[in-house]
């Protein structure tokens, strides 16, 4: 079985350059429960998961899709 998706966790500037969105939106969205939350990877470390933030992407292209129907 291949997790190499699943488990790839990717930092702030990926997840940036992937959503377009900036760093404090990403935070306030985070605390809004709007964003998939960071992975701590140890006390000053975190990260995402890659295929959390791409279904995130997904959802939102979806919901605009709907709403353009």
């Amino acid at each position: 079985m291949n997790h190499t998706k699943e488990c790839r966790f990717i930092r702030l500037p990926e997840v940036q350059h992937l959503t377009g969105l900036s760093k404090s939106l990403i935070y306030l969205l985070i605390k809004q429960n709007k964003f998939p939350k960071q992975v701590e990877l140890n006390t000053r470390t975190a990260a995402w998961l890659e295929s959390e933030i791409l279904a995130w992407i997904e959802e939102r292209i979806s919901l605009t899709r709907q709403t353009y129907r």
